[in-house]
């Protein structure tokens, strides 16, 4: 019988993906001792089944979009995709799915890696096989979250893909059905239709991406069906089948689609069903609720960062909460009585509340930060939506021929600052952070008169806007 081994650390990371990585990273510069636990890839979800891999499958796609709206370039860019070569650059940048310089960056901050599941097992303790790791100050639950496919028969013999099977596939599916509106939907739709797939996409909603302003989805759905998608809205998969190796799926309108793959991409669940959450009076498989340190309610000591929490699902926020979260610990961890918790304090997630950004690497791409207008009337916010048509900013028609694309500010008429920004249009994706910046900073319109767009630059549409604003 193996010895149990107890050993202490000031802080002990459940997760090595982004998330817990950057939260080792901030207590290790705070000086704490940092023990970090995982039982797949360090680097996470991110690093190999989302992130990286999906837009290092879509960049040529975009790439290839964007040459054939150019006159001297479209002629040399009218063949296929070489499906080989981008799904192996897909594989480097996953590192073919090994995860050494992972482990190296956690070497280099001083962080000692534990593989293996980790559980609680009770107030400030994790075990991980026969190692007992204890925790000074804290605990960070960083495990992120896993695709949810629905109750339907047979799945299970149908070996459907989820978001995983989508971005780490070795080949081209001939035909793949996509059941789902969201972002992974549409960004793996726009990814395998291009590389030679026959997409069709099932929406049960009325469209696609239905989080952000309504002509985004409307925008990315008229650009999948151009490209040979067949998108279908207000239909629902009633069942599915495989015969003969043919997946056949049947929709509530009764029509019949054979396909080679099927994606199922219809929402997410947190990973927090085998961690132990029972130890500590938490309930298996639950969302966490955290305050804006992400300390767990009714916790001093244990922190849920990331998708574990469901404030925002996306990876750059759960990087920034893990820099909230560590500076947390490490003040709370000195004695600090007072932290800085007050909204856009030093140790609050506010950004949360306000000011997520999104981009999503669709054709025409879609970007958002803070709320839209039907969010922002929905919080009582007295609020006026100003839209410009993308293609009327010299840079746009630069950029490519025919373009196509809208922007849109919601402002808060009381206090004249920004609620909310969505670009949609190609390129846009880059143009968010200006947006995050201003919404995050609350910067009165009339600043921002003063914040000059180079000429001629897609940014432009920030002038415009603001004279939209101002003329109407």
């Amino acid at each position: 019988m193996t010895e149990t081994e107890n050993i202490a650390y000031d802080v002990v990371v459940l997760g090595a993906g982004p998330v817990g990585e950057n939260v080792a990273d901030r207590t290790r510069a705070a000086g704490l001792t940092t023990a970090v636990v995982e039982n797949e890839l360090v680097g996470g979800e991110c690093s190999y089944w989302a992130c990286m891999p999906s837009k290092a499958l879509l960049r040529p796609v975009i790439a290839q979009a964007d040459a054939r709206r150019l006159p001297g370039l479209r002629q040399s860019v009218q063949g296929p995709l070489d499906a080989s070569a981008v799904l192996a650059h897909r594989n480097y940048y996953t590192s073919d799915w090994k995860d050494d310089g992972q482990v190296g960056w956690l070497d280099g901050i001083g962080a000692d890696l534990y593989r293996g599941k980790g559980r609680l097992a009770g107030p400030r303790t994790v075990t991980v096989g026969d190692k007992v790791l204890t925790a000074r100050h804290a605990v960070a639950v960083c495990t992120g979250s896993r695709a949810v496919l629905p109750d339907l028969p047979g799945l299970d013999e149908v070996k459907p893909w989820t978001s995983r099977e989508a971005t780490s596939a070795q080949s081209v599916p001939g035909r793949l059905v996509v059941v789902g509106g969201g972002v992974v939907a549409t960004e793996m739709a726009t990814a395998w239709q291009a590389l030679g797939a026959q997409v069709t996409v099932l929406v049960r909603g009325k469209g696609l991406l239905n989080r952000m302003e309504p002509f985004a989805g409307e925008m990315v759905a008229e650009a999948l069906t151009e490209a040979g998608a067949d998108v279908r809205t207000g239909t629902s998969v009633e069942s599915v089948a495989r015969q003969d190796g043919t997946v056949v799926v049947v929709t509530d309108t009764g029509d019949r689609i054979e396909a080679d793959e099927i994606l199922f991409a219809t929402g997410r669940a947190p990973r927090t069903d085998d961690i132990g959450l029972d130890t500590v009076g938490l309930e298996p498989g639950s969302w966490l609720t955290v305050d804006d340190s992400l300390r767990v309610t009714g916790n001093e000591w244990l922190y849920a960062v990331g998708d574990v929490n469901h404030r925002a699902l996306l990876t750059h926020q759960g990087k920034y909460q893990a820099r909230i979260a560590g500076a947390a610990i490490a003040a709370r961890a000195s004695g600090v009585a007072d932290l800085e918790s007050g909204a856009w304090g030093a140790h609050a997630a506010t950004a949360d509340h306000h000011a997520v950004p999104q981009v999503v690497f669709t054709d025409p791409e879609a970007a958002a930060v803070g709320l839209s207008l039907a969010e922002a009337e929905q919080a009582g916010h007295r609020v006026r939506a100003v839209d410009v048509d993308l293609s009327s900013v010299a840079g746009a028609g630069l950029y490519a021929d025919g373009y196509k694309g809208r922007a849109r500010m919601v402002v808060d008429l009381e206090d004249e600052i920004l609620r909310g920004v969505t670009f949609v249009g190609p390129g846009v994706g880059e143009l968010i952070h200006s947006a995050t910046v201003a919404v995050a900073g609350q910067v009165p319109i009339a600043r921002l008169w003063h914040a000059v767009p180079s000429y001629p630059t897609i940014s432009e549409v920030w002038l415009r806007l603001l004279e939209a604003f101002r003329d109407h």
